[in-house]
């Protein structure tokens, strides 16, 4: 499987386009440019570690995808704070980067799994 057909890449590619759509011409350079940072950070991070050889390495990336996603909240949460962002649209992403961590969480576990040595009786 392609990386471009994961669920979880697929809705974390377009939660990012959203975010530059909406940024576009924001003069808070500092602030667009990190939150865009973080939220383009999930699906590359996806991506890179799907076509990486070695589940250690995947998982590595799949852990960084996780971690942006969280960096997202937090600073969509101060967005909204800020007024830099309307609530609905916050909410909206809000929700989204705790589905996809959600997400990225059951594949970082089930992975784990996979690789954890097995125990003969």
């Amino acid at each position: 499987m392609r990386f471009e057909e994961l669920d979880v890449w697929k809705r974390s590619a377009r939660l990012s386009a959203e975010l530059y759509k909406y940024f576009v011409g924001f003069r808070d350079y500092g602030f667009r440019d990190q939150i865009t940072r973080s939220g383009l950070s999930i699906p590359s991070n996806i991506a890179e570690g799907h076509e990486r050889a070695s589940p250690r390495e995947k998982l590595n990336f799949l852990n960084y995808a996780k971690g942006s996603a969280g960096e997202l909240r937090a600073q969509v949460l101060i967005g909204i704070q800020a007024g830099y962002i309307d609530v609905k649209t916050g909410n909206h992403w809000k929700r989204e980067a705790e589905g996809i961590a959600r997400m990225l969480h059951a594949m970082i576990q089930g992975s784990q799994r996979r690789r954890a040595p097995r125990r003969h009786p």
